[in-house]
């Protein structure tokens, strides 16, 4: 899902005279269809970006739907294809989170946000009799790992990991700079990051959170919060953004596995801190399919991930709900 690109603002603030550390690099270019930053202090001035290029190069070749190539692909489409490690663990995370989530967060919704219009295929003309037929091959029970290769009840059964493999491959670089030995380093991928050690100033990694507002490209931005990010993961998803209005009605490109309709509450925006990326990019996504309420229920106990919630109040204004340890993180300025 094309969800959240630029729903968190990446933010490098000065404050004083503060000392500039050396051998700062950074690094930009696509993967998923967005666009990635890594910065980092490298330990002898050496620029990594061949090697991450070569990374993030794998992992579309697993995990990318657009790519005919890919392993996810070619489950597909039926093809022999053999999951690899990065597969395995996007695979099993999806499957805990589907199950914590009660299945509202869900890796085989892929023929639904295509049917609606927001993933890899064609828009259908939507009915419920079309609803219907595509939710008798939608479930992550009707899928499994057996042994070197995917068992579907199915065959029309398609994976779409684009709401939480941005997270994993943010988690994978992130990784890949402390093999390098890099202490200090910030990698963000539309939306998703993960910061450890300081920046460029000896700060804490400054996120910004922005605020919702379906006509951004007409207003300033503005920042609804800012998150001292200290060797942790945060990740954003909202509706705000992805969406088109048809017959004076907006629709969401945050589909309903249950219902197999765009979601219509009024959570705005998920914010999920936790201890990686892969596991904050999945649960921001159940988060924004199952509202507020559902979210406090079954989420908030979550061992590991704190939550900062955008959404609605009855007169259509901005409210938040943010648990204790996303306020110990939060920045005044």
């Amino acid at each position: 899902m094309f969800r959240n690109i630029a729903f968190i603002l990446l933010l490098v603030l000065a404050t004083g005279c503060v000392k500039t550390r050396p051998a700062y690099i950074t690094n930009e270019g696509l993967i998923y269809g967005t666009i990635y930053h890594a910065k980092y202090e490298s330990p002898r001035g050496e620029d990594f970006h061949d090697v991450i290029k070569q990374e993030l190069n794998k992992l579309d070749l697993t995990f990318s739907t657009f790519n005919n190539e890919s392993v996810i692909s070619k489950i597909n489409r039926n093809k022999p294809a053999e999951p690899d490690s990065h597969f395995i663990r996007v695979f099993n995370k999806s499957r805990e989170i589907s199950a914590i989530s009660e299945g509202a967060f869900d890796v085989t919704v892929a023929p639904l946000v295509n049917a609606w219009g927001f993933g890899f295929e064609k828009r259908a003309t939507i009915t419920p009799g079309l609803i219907d037929s595509i939710k008798q091959f939608v479930g992550f029970g009707k899928v499994r790992l057996a042994g070197n290769h995917i068992e579907k009840d199915d065959p029309r059964l398609m994976l779409d990991f684009s709401a939480i493999a941005k997270g994993y491959t943010v988690d994978v670089i992130a990784t890949l700079l402390e093999q390098k030995g890099c202490s200090n380093y910030m990698v963000e991928i539309g939306g998703e990051v993960v910061a450890k050690g300081v920046n460029h100033r000896g700060l804490t990694w400054r996120i910004g959170i922005n605020e919702p507002n379906d006509n951004e490209s007409l207003v300033p931005q503005k920042l609804h919060a800012i998150v001292g990010l200290h060797n942790k993961a945060v990740a954003t998803s909202g509706n705000y953004r992805n969406f088109y209005i048809e017959n004076g009605k907006k629709y969401a490109h945050t589909i309903n596995p249950h219902t197999g309709y765009p979601v219509s509450h009024n959570m705005l925006s998920a914010s999920v801190m936790a201890n990686n990326c892969m596991t904050a990019d999945g649960l921001a996504t159940a988060c924004m399919v199952l509202g507020v309420e559902k979210t406090l229920d079954l989420l908030s106990g979550y061992d590991g991930a704190d939550f900062y919630l955008i959404y609605a109040d009855s007169a259509g204004q901005h409210q938040v709900l943010y648990t204790e340890g996303f306020k110990n993180a939060m920045i005044e300025e």
